[in-house]
């Protein structure tokens, strides 16, 4: 059965869901998979477009009572169908909907606290296992007491919808210039800000997904654990099936990390299936899958496995695919791709019809700010191009405000229908980073790259950058360096940063790494290891190791979407939180 999605560029989310609800009631819209134990199958419940549109409703028809346009309702539940229907529910409502998680989540109560003091929501949505420990937050940090809504607990109206019923939801549709949602940055470099995100930005950038990722909606699938609350599991989990009208697969985070082959197996459980993970999830695949279970995946059934939201590591792509070639992995449906929350997420996309390629590059040019490509060997740095931008334009620009030609690195910068409206409640942040009033409205990144051949390559953040002598080093080829050497660390588990000390000429390095759970380093491993990367740093990067922490598992700080984050190891150690100042 088919039927045109709605074009028009004004378009909502909410416009999308009712379509499909009209003309595909019972087609199969969203599933969700629980691991309630060491099943490796799960249990599926599924919702189909008529189903999911009375849900958001009557998430809507609750809102309006709690809640006016333009106020905001945060969600604090587990990953599920009920989010799924939380969310849309509060675009019905014309409710500004903040994607969070909820307190059970460990280690980010503080940041929880932060954004729900943040963006003052009217109202929580959870769930009735939740409500209970979400009212105990609440009143243990001291915010504000506002209704909690169990979103399963909710009247569901049985509607004849049918294809002449296109309806407006509970209140009039929202312009495409209303804040749909405040997207939460994840915090790896500065506090965490609301990026506020448009109905129009969310629709685009979908739709950039659409262009970019999915050859025919007809015979395609997402599945996905990333969380609801971070950018590219909302836009290609949620934005991108509603508008496309195909169905999307969910599971928790914790599932995945408990045992990656879950994911493995849904991924072949349906034809053309599309999903994405952060870099460190493939190695993870990898060193957590036993090579007698790959036979029994059916990976030739995958369309496009994005890689995104950290750097892409060539060393990764290449054990991943060689990996799970047995059970039918096509190396070409890897795809390195670049976003951001601030442009909603998707901004560039490698081919979907050819392996992910790799540029070797000469480490002094790179220092210096320059591509120049060297055959590949052990002292060449390694850079996995991203592709090219989906329907915005991108440019590199140097620090005089100058656009650089290719093959020169500066800061990337972007414009196009995607990106969002600013930060919330931050006008100075906003001017600076997304460039209103200026001639050009360009949205400043703070990430480093360059164009070769027409495709991006990302060389890093511009705030994480350590600059010795005149020239740029890039944490993360430090960290590479650093792991590639010394066995006994986890992989992608460390952070490398400059510390300026009173008694020292300039900023030193330091790394903390987090050591193998099965690892207990003795003293004679510590002084092993820091020879090592003492020698493999100087040789590679030309750099004086200042110091190398060898932690225990877990004390790296991440950020709420799983990467390290730089700047609070770097607060921590200044702190003493790891036992040395």
């Amino acid at each position: 059965m088919t039927s045109a999605r709605p074009a028009a560029d004004e378009a909502s989310l909410t416009d999308h869901l009712r379509h499909w609800a009209a003309h595909r009631p019972q087609q199969r819209a969203f599933s969700h998979v629980d691991f309630p134990d060491s099943s490796s199958t799960g249990l599926h419940r599924t919702l189909g477009w008529r189903a999911l549109d009375a849900r958001a409703r009557a998430v809507a028809a609750r809102l309006v009572t709690v809640a006016s346009p333009g106020e905001r309702a945060a969600l604090v539940m587990p990953q599920g169908l009920d989010y799924v229907a939380a969310f849309l529910g509060c675009l019905y409502a014309r409710v500004i909907a903040v994607p969070l998680f909820g307190p059970e989540v460990p280690g980010h109560e503080g940041r929880l606290a932060a954004v729900l003091a943040d963006c003052e929501p009217v109202c929580l949505l959870g769930d009735s296992h939740s409500a209970t420990a979400i009212r105990a937050f609440v009143r243990d940090h001291r915010l504000p007491d506002v209704p909690v809504v169990a979103v399963d607990q909710l009247p569901v109206q049985r509607q004849a919808t049918g294809p002449d019923d296109d309806r407006e939801g509970p209140a009039a549709g929202p312009e495409p210039d209303d804040i749909a949602y405040l997207q939460y940055t994840s915090g790896s470099t500065r506090s965490p800000a609301g990026v506020m995100i448009s109905h129009a930005n969310v629709v685009a950038n979908a739709r950039q997904a659409l262009d970019a990722f999915v050859a025919d909606p007809e015979t395609s699938t997402t599945v996905g654990w990333l969380p609801l609350f971070h950018d590219m599991g909302l836009v290609l989990s949620i934005a991108a099936p509603v508008v496309g009208g195909f169905p999307s697969v969910l599971m928790n985070p914790v599932s995945f990390l408990q045992d990656p082959s879950r994911w493995l197996r849904l991924l072949g459980s349906y034809e053309g299936t599309i999903s994405a993970a952060p870099n460190f999830a493939y190695d993870y695949c990898v060193a957590r899958t036993a090579p007698e279970a790959v036979d029994e995946l059916r990976l030739d059934r995958v369309r496009v496995l994005i890689n995104g939201s950290e750097p892409v590591r060539a060393a990764t792509v290449d054990r991943f695919r060689t990996f799970f070639a047995p059970a039918g992995l096509d190396p070409a449906t890897h795809c390195p791709a670049y976003g951001l929350a601030e442009a909603t997420v998707f901004v560039t996309a490698g081919s979907l019809d050819e392996p992910p390629s790799v540029v070797a590059c000469r480490p002094g040019a790179l220092a210096e700010g320059r591509i120049e490509e060297t055959p590949p060997d052990d002292e060449a740095a390694v850079l996995v191009p991203c592709g090219t931008p989906v329907g915005q334009e991108l440019r590199i620009v140097g620090a005089n405000g100058a656009v650089l030609p290719q093959g020169q690195v500066g800061e990337i910068q972007l414009r196009g229908p995607n990106i969002g409206l600013g930060y919330w409640k931050r006008a100075g942040l906003t001017a600076e980073t997304f460039g209103f009033g200026a001639p050009q409205d360009w949205l400043r990144t703070g990430d480093l790259g360059a164009l070769h051949e027409g495709q991006l390559l990302v060389t890093g953040r511009l705030k994480d950058v350590l600059v010795v002598d005149g020239r740029n080093h890039y944490p993360q080829d430090i960290e590479e360096t650093v792991q590639a050497v010394v066995p006994l660390i986890r992989p992608d588990r460390l952070a490398a940063f400059g510390v300026t000390r009173p008694d020292a000429a300039g900023e030193e390095l330091v790394v903390v790494a987090e050591h193998r759970r099965d690892a207990d380093p003795t003293a004679e491993d510590t002084h092993a290891a820091v020879r090592a990367v003492r020698a493999a740093v100087s040789a590679r990067h030309g750099l004086r190791l200042g110091s190398l922490l060898l932690v225990p598992p877990g004390s790296v700080p991440r950020t709420s979407s799983g990467k390290v984050s730089r700047s609070a190891a770097r607060a921590r150690l200044l702190d003493g939180g790891f036992g040395a100042r």
